[in-house]
């Protein structure tokens, strides 16, 4: 074996280093604070809609089964990033090992493509509702929305299923840290000491055809609610009609902009400061787990009505 040979084995990492916030480690303990407030909140918010939901029978119909999904979906992802975001505030605990890191990112961007097919099926749901209001009930039973969900499991599992294996089989050389402070497959394959070519277009594909062929659905879902809308006469019930897409248009919204952000900065703002990054990067995991049980309960009256009573009596 040569002497190069046995550098390199000497430098190849068989741990990862989290990040915390740059520049601010020395006041980790004090951010703590308002990170276990959201986690706590985003919890407990996407674990009382599904328990309303469950424990109500009038709730038991198309979109408040769609909105059990995205709650189900958010309180994964929620629990995917806490013991490693929360280890590195607290406790200072940075290394993670290869097989972990692999299985985390696996469940984060799984969950993530997830909540982007359920939003899509959420969009649908809005479409027929308005659109074909005569046949929403014989379209949307509860078998087609069974087999939508396991649909929307399925492509996730699939198109994420090989990524922890492409990233399995490179070595890992130089300095170990990633960015943030849980696993993506984007910032982790760059460590490779090896060709990433073949991750780089895998993961493009992996984006264009969930995110990208999702969003544009769903952008094509409202073009057509939008000109349903418009042809009803009554502005009363026009503005009855747009009200019941408000919540779920907040979800996209909540969803896809850091989402889109932050793969922009990864793919193309090398310049980006680096604590943008990182912002951005709890931007799109915590944000919308955060806030979707809070723009659902606040925007949906059956919701609201719900959670006061079983809050107030």
């Amino acid at each position: 074996m040569t002497v190069g040979s046995l550098e390199s084995n000497r430098n190849i990492s068989s741990t990862f280093l989290l990040s915390g916030i740059p520049g601010l480690e020395h006041m980790h303990i004090w951010i703590s604070i308002p990170l276990c407030l959201i986690y706590l909140v985003s919890i407990l918010g996407n674990c009382t809609i599904l328990f309303i939901i469950k424990t109500e029978p009038s709730l038991h119909e198309p979109m408040y089964l769609f909105l059990s999904m995205l709650a189900l979906t958010d309180l994964g992802l929620s629990l995917c990033t806490l013991p490693t975001v929360l280890g590195i505030f607290w406790i200072g605990a940075r290394d993670i090992g290869h097989d972990a890191c692999f299985a985390q990112l696996f469940f984060i961007h799984c969950l993530s493509f997830l909540e982007s097919s359920v939003l899509l099926s959420m969009a649908f749901d809005r479409f027929v509702a308005i659109c074909l209001p005569l046949h929403y009930a014989s379209i949307l039973t509860n078998t087609v929305i069974g087999r939508i969900g396991l649909v929307s499991l399925g492509r996730s599992v699939a198109l994420i299923f090989p990524l922890p294996f492409m990233l399995k089989r490179f070595p890992y050389c130089g300095s170990p840290v990633l960015s943030h402070s849980y696993c993506l497959h984007q910032e982790v394959m760059k460590l490779a000491c090896a060709d990433i070519k073949a991750n780089s277009i895998y993961g493009m594909f992996v984006i264009v055809s969930t995110v990208g062929i999702d969003s544009l659905l769903i952008l094509f879902s409202y073009a057509l609610i939008l000109r349903t809308v418009l042809s009803i006469a009554s502005k009363a019930e026009r503005f009855k009609a747009l009200n019941t897409c408000v919540s779920h248009i907040c979800a996209v919204l909540l969803f896809y902009t850091p989402m889109i952000g932050l793969s922009v900065i990864h793919r193309f703002g090398k310049q980006a400061p680096h604590l943008v990054q990182v912002i951005m990067g709890f931007v799109y995991l915590l944000f919308p787990p955060l806030m979707n049980p809070i723009v659902y309960s606040v925007k949906t009256k059956q919701i609201r009505d719900r959670i006061t009573h079983a809050f107030c009596y």
